[in-house]
């Protein structure tokens, strides 16, 4: 009956269906000997072109960082707000790094991101068998908590009492997450091979300066 009504030849109406059919505007189902088609609400466009721009979203930092790690640029990811700061810190567990050399300042960490989602980190850090060497500033621990730990693969220092460290930063591969304090509350990822290997320099001095912590197994 369409394809009458329509004076379209049959083989344009089976495409139109298909397209139709493969972006979700119609539905298709049989009947007997008969293929029955019903729109669908074409709002549907608009759903799918937001699910589509969300998924872009959330795809597009990585990519850009491929990007610029194929040209060999460096690559600035900021991120805004307690998500901003969470997302800059997981990223320090992406890639095929099996250290991580880091700073944490466990006061700023409390509030943003929280203790529960720090743990969840940790817990996930194990879990991809990355040793975490982190310095720590007595003055900013709120809590008795994380000593150095061969079982958590983690080795802890404390800076010198002159020497207040009030900014988290992680170094990994070739890039350095960064994350602010509740003040100011971004975090920010830095892919750059020589970035990284100047704040591996920068780390090894304060290691060196700090005081080392006994193991706790």
């Amino acid at each position: 009956r369409v394809i009458g009504h329509t004076a379209l030849p049959k083989a344009t109406v089976y495409d139109a269906i298909e397209r139709l059919h493969g972006d979700g505007l119609v539905h298709v189902s049989s009947e007997l000997r008969n293929r029955v088609v019903s729109a669908i609400d074409p709002s549907v466009l608009l759903e799918q072109h937001e699910s589509r721009r969300q998924r872009l979203n959330e795809t597009l930092p990585l990519l850009k960082a491929l990007f610029h790690r194929a040209q060999g640029k460096p690559n600035i990811r900021f991120y805004e707000g307690s998500e901003g700061i969470e997302t800059a810190l997981w990223d320090s567990l992406s890639g095929d790094s099996a250290e991580l050399l880091s700073c944490f300042s466990m006061e700023e960490l409390s509030v943003h991101p929280g203790m529960d989602r720090i743990h969840d980190y940790l817990t996930e850090r194990v879990q991809r068998n990355k040793l975490l060497k982190v310095v720590r500033t007595q003055s900013k621990d709120l809590y008795q908590v994380w000593p150095s730990s061969h079982r958590e693969l983690r080795e802890v220092r404390y800076t010198p009492p002159d020497m207040v460290l009030a900014m988290t930063f992680v170094i990994y591969g070739n890039s350095v997450a960064l994350l602010s304090s509740s003040k100011e509350c971004y975090g920010m990822v830095i892919d750059s091979e020589e970035y990284a290997s100047l704040m591996r320099a920068m780390f090894a001095g304060i290691w060196q300066m700090c005081e080392p912590t006994p193991y706790v197994d």
